[in-house]
Order: structure tokens, then C-alpha cells, then sequence
């Protein structure tokens, strides 16, 4: 199992992580993850190889956010 971290910018609410989540979540590939509103910490589980950063960066905008 490999594990990316990632900050994302500009939620406030738990509905913006059930967003980046559910986007994030639909990347093939992705095993688990998880998403600290407090710090915008999101952490990506895969099975194998990582997912690609363009492919979560793509997916947290899909979302209405951001990577910092």
C-alpha cells in the first residue's frame, strides 16, 4: 500500500468533505482516504503504484477546491 498527503484549500464545512472525498474517492485505484477539515490534511491510500498528483489535483478542483 502506498499513502499521498495532500493539503486542500479553501473548505469550511463537512460538506466540502464529503465533496473532496467523494470526488477523490472515484479516482481509480484509491484503496481509502481520509480528509481533516481542521488542517485540510487529505490522505490517499492505494493498493499499489500512487495515484498521480494531476489526477487528485483534478479531482479536488472537480470538487470546487484546491491543492496547495
Amino acid at each position: 500500500m502506498t499513502t499521498s498527503t495532500y493539503t486542500v484549500v479553501g473548505m469550511t464545512c463537512e460538506h466540502c468533505v464529503r465533496s473532496v472525498s467523494e470526488e477523490v474517492g472515484a479516482i481509480p485505484g484509491v484503496q481509502d482516504l481520509t480528509v481533516d477539515l481542521a488542517t485540510g490534511a487529505l490522505s490517499v491510500t492505494t493498493e499499489a503504484e500512487p495515484v498521480a498528483d494531476d489526477a487528485v489535483r483534478e479531482a479536488v478542483a472537480e470538487a470546487g477546491y484546491s491543492l496547495a
